[in-house]
Parts: C-alpha cells; structure tokens; sequence
C-alpha cells in the first residue's frame, strides 16, 4: 500500500483506496490503476480475509477524513 500511495496527492490516495475496496469486495474488476496490488484480487473469493487486506486501508481513509466530531 505504501508504495503504491507514495508520491501521489490525498485525491488520488482516496481515488486509489475506492478501487482497491472494490476489488477485494468484488464490485468491480481489477482496475490497471492498482498495479502490483491487482495481485490481490483472488480476496474477494475469501469472505474471511477481505478484512484483513482492507485493514491497513480502513486505517488510511479514517486518517484521510480526520478527526472524528465529538
């Protein structure tokens, strides 16, 4: 993920996020945007993982959205 998202802007970090979640959730095909992270498209078949290949990314859109009110 890191390196995927390094260099880019915060748009294009969320761009990028939206289509790796809907890979692995299987909602779209693998988008050449991904790159290497294409290789992870096999997840949408394993119910049971797909939290954990979106973890690190959850933890990157809260980030992204900040605080939350409160």
């Amino acid at each position: 993920m890191t390196q995927a998202l390094s260099g880019r802007t915060v748009a294009d970090a969320q761009a990028l996020a939206a289509h790796f979640r809907a890979m692995v959730m299987g909602e779209e095909a693998p988008d050449p945007a991904l790159g290497d992270l294409q290789a992870l498209q096999g997840v949408s078949r394993l119910h049971a993982r797909r939290k954990c290949a979106l973890l690190a990314w959850n933890a990157l859109e809260q980030a992204l959205a900040g605080p939350t009110p409160g």
